[in-house]
């Protein structure tokens, strides 16, 4: 089974992937991807940016001279614009909620509620 995950956001520093479920000795190809990656850019998007940004898939494990090894592959896509968003974008504040039920005080132990336990003499 085939799982793909990814992590990151558009203005963060840089996206990941993690493919996970492909047998080892399938062959993998970095300029196809970086041309796949072009084709991305030349079609649908936001805006004007996506154009102007130029990504390249950086493969960290999974693959080995070019062939899947059998293991999850991770790559990253670098954000090269994101030192100019790192100040600009601010850190959403979660809006206030309702505080959970306070928990019942701990008797004390010098509480006369708290039973006291005694041993009466073996006889």
């Amino acid at each position: 089974m085939l799982r793909f995950s990814t992590a990151g956001e558009s203005h963060g520093e840089s996206l990941v992937a993690l493919l996970s479920g492909l047998p080892a000795g399938i062959p993998v190809d970095q300029s196809f991807l970086d041309h796949e990656l072009w084709r991305r850019q030349q079609g649908y998007g936001r805006g004007g940016r996506m154009r102007i940004e130029r990504d390249t898939a950086h493969i960290l494990s999974g693959v080995r001279h070019g062939k899947t090894i059998g293991s999850p592959i991770a790559m990253t896509l670098a954000n090269n614009d994101w030192k100019n968003w790192e100040e600009i974008l601010p850190v959403a504040e979660p809006p206030p909620a309702n505080p959970p039920p306070a928990w019942p005080a701990a008797p004390s132990p010098k509480c006369s509620s708290v039973p006291s336990v005694s041993r009466s003499p073996a006889t």
